[in-house]
């Protein structure tokens, strides 16, 4: 057998064809491996059996006392969609019926029926593999299905139920061996952008995503809640803290980590005993709805000026007085709330001087004063960094003094209103796992939009040795389509258009620009082939928008349909523009003016459309290729 080891998203798994017929046929050793779908993030190890196993109308799932119920519900649900009608779940202790298909849910501290499932299909257990991970292995013994999902702890088990369900295609999943374990301890989002914030179902819907596809934290840091910012002292009412607690509730149900991020520092006084008792008691009310995650962050303020004359005289003045006053307070939390807690995660902050790794009297207070164990978020080089390096990470690990959290604000674009960011995650350099703590990711004010490229993102996090930012673009967005092959074309097409981060990818619409330069040199050559690709490509391009709202989720209609609308009339100008082309080559005069008038009106159609955030920037679809190709064909004569 061959191991597949860190294999890129789409390349070598290919979707499996059995038929159901062969499924359950033994199959000479000498036979090619089965083929292995696709599965996201990448693994780190994939090892192709032989055959396939049938999802049979019963199945049988031996689960024990202490297996993961976030795993059992996923397993459940993952089989009926496999077309189980029934589902019945045994002890280990039970007999368990030589059916059809029988799978063993939970790792050695879970279900110890499942070590033995392990060693008949002769797979190795999840001993030694980092938290989180996870062996799957399926089969044919003597005639039966057998699957074991064994993890580390109970997400890697709910993580390997995640597996199986992309390698059930058609009713049908290969016989395969996974190790798998994530590169980065910490994998999510900070939801931590300015204008119109995510409503709460875009939240529930987002830590739904995350599960599926192993990030395993959200940072809940919203502008719009007010007891984060300026009521940060006040608890929340009974309403408020009732809805908080749903999204607690489904980020545990999905192995997410909920990391509530209160931001004090617009008024907190940091010496008083007082705010300090108000901050810990705020997180007591959260801890008692299940947080176990908490961030001070201490961002986008001034340290140049304090809050209370009482921080004046126990600090002095200056940056570095500001990193010893957020010290002060950091480690009186930590003593007074973390400290008293065996259950939750080590405290988190946000450094004011977030932004660099530049030597300063701030960053000396905090290297120096700050407790060990505090976790410093810290965004790269830059607020938007066009690259992060291992270097750079190391660098901002020394100078802060402490295990560094990356907050990486892409594909968030609120400082660019009029854009999408769909582009893949670039210019994170393979090895960051070794160095950073974690990577959160700020997305869009658009949740359903922001999917593609937070998917590129997850598979960075899970194995940033093997990521392949083209690769893990592509299947994202087929992913997202859902295996509607031509809404995926469509959403590619639209994504292309919304590439360009002016401080990251640099260039926009790669994959029209070229064809651009294709067509030009095919109309100089009078390439009647070339020219007809392109005209099938503006055909494609121009219909999208309706194949996209037709098929595509509800939510990221809403949210693009001002885009939409302007990547549909830059459509009909292209193509009048093409018309127009052809009618100057070929002299008719009447034929070339008519186009001329239309596409001054489809170009003021094009740019009507405003970002609903500020009602009033233009929407920016591929801009300075689409608009470049319309004015260039506007100027042949």
């Amino acid at each position: 057998m061959r191991v597949f080891r860190a294999l890129p998203a789409a390349a070598a798994l290919v979707l499996a064809t059995a038929s159901l017929s062969a499924s359950m046929a033994g199959t000479p050793a000498s036979a090619a491996p089965a083929p292995v779908p696709q599965i996201a993030p990448t693994p780190q190890q994939v090892t192709p059996g032989h055959g396939t196993l049938a999802v049979p109308p019963t199945v049988t799932v031996v689960a024990g006392p202490g297996t993961d119920s976030a795993a059992r519900s996923a397993l459940r649900a993952t089989l009926r969609a496999a077309g189980a009608r029934h589902v019945r779940t045994v002890s280990p202790a039970q007999d368990q019926p030589a059916g059809a298909l029988t799978v063993y849910l939970g790792g050695p501290a879970e279900n110890p029926a499942t070590a033995g499932a392990l060693a008949g299909l002769h797979a190795d257990g999840p001993a030694g593999l980092a938290a989180e991970g996870y062996v799957l292995a399926s089969g044919n013994e003597r005639g039966h299905g057998v699957v074991a999902l064994s993890g580390v702890d109970g997400a890697g088990t709910f993580y390997a139920v995640q597996t199986l369900r992309q390698l059930i295609v058609h009713h049908t999943l290969p016989a395969v061996t996974v190790r798998d374990w994530p590169a980065m301890p910490i994998r999510g989002t900070i939801e931590g952008f300015y204008g119109t914030p995510w409503s709460h179902a875009d939240r529930l819907d987002q830590l739904d995503f995350y599960g599926a596809h192993k990030l395993n934290t959200y940072e809940y840091s919203p502008k719009d809640d007010p007891y984060l910012r300026a009521q940060w002292r006040d608890e929340y009412p009974d309403a408020q803290l009732a809805e908080l607690a749903e999204l607690v509730d489904r980020a545990k149900a999905n192995h997410v980590r909920f990391t509530y991020a209160l931001s004090p520092g617009l008024s907190v006084c940091y010496s008083s005993a007082d705010d300090l008792a108000k901050l810990v008691a705020k997180f007591e009310q959260v801890y008692a709805i299940g947080v176990r995650s908490f961030n001070i962050p201490l961002d986008d303020i001034s340290y140049t000026k304090w809050n209370c004359d009482a921080d004046a005289q126990k600090f002095g003045t200056g940056a570095a007085a500001a990193g010893a006053a957020q010290s002060y307070l950091l480690n009186a939390v930590n003593e007074a709330f973390i400290a008293q807690h065996d259950d939750v995660a080590p405290l988190q902050t946000v450094a004011t001087e977030y932004y660099n790794v530049t030597e300063s009297p701030y960053k000396k207070a905090l290297r120096e004063q700050l407790d060990p164990d505090v976790v410093v978020m810290w965004t790269g080089i830059g607020v938007i960094a066009h690259e992060v390096t291992v270097e750079q990470a190391q660098q901002a690990k020394q100078v802060f003094g402490h295990d560094i959290l990356l907050w990486d604000n892409y594909p968030v674009n609120d400082y660019l209103r009029g854009r999408l960011e769909m582009a893949p995650y670039l210019h994170r350099q393979a090895g960051l796992s070794g160095v950073l703590a974690g990577d959160t990711a700020n997305p869009m004010n658009q949740a359903a939009a922001s999917k593609i490229a937070l998917y590129t993102v997850a598979d960075f996090c899970w194995n940033d040795g093997a990521y392949d930012p083209q690769r893990s673009w592509t299947a994202g967005i087929e992913q997202y389509a859902g295996g509607d092959h031509r809404l995926a074309a469509a959403l590619r097409a639209f994504a292309d258009v919304e590439y360009q981060v002016p401080n990251i990818t640099g260039e926009q619409a790669p994959e029209l620009s070229a064809a651009i330069t294709d067509f030009w040199a095919a109309w100089a050559a009078n390439d009647a082939h070339g020219i007809a690709t392109f005209e099938r490509r503006v055909a494609a391009f121009a219909a999208a928008p309706g194949v996209i709202r037709q098929h595509a989720e509800p939510s990221f209609v809403t949210e693009t349909d001002p885009w939409l609308t302007s990547m549909g009339a830059w459509g009909q100008a292209m193509t009048t523009a093409l018309d127009l082309l052809h009618a100057q080559r070929d002299g008719d005069t009447d034929r070339a003016a008519t186009d001329r008038a239309a596409i001054a009106d489809q170009v003021a159609a094009a740019t009507a459309p405003v970002d609903p955030i500020d009602g009033k920037t233009p929407v920016k679809v591929g801009d300075g290729v689409v608009d470049q190709f319309v004015t260039d064909a506007l100027a042949t004569d």
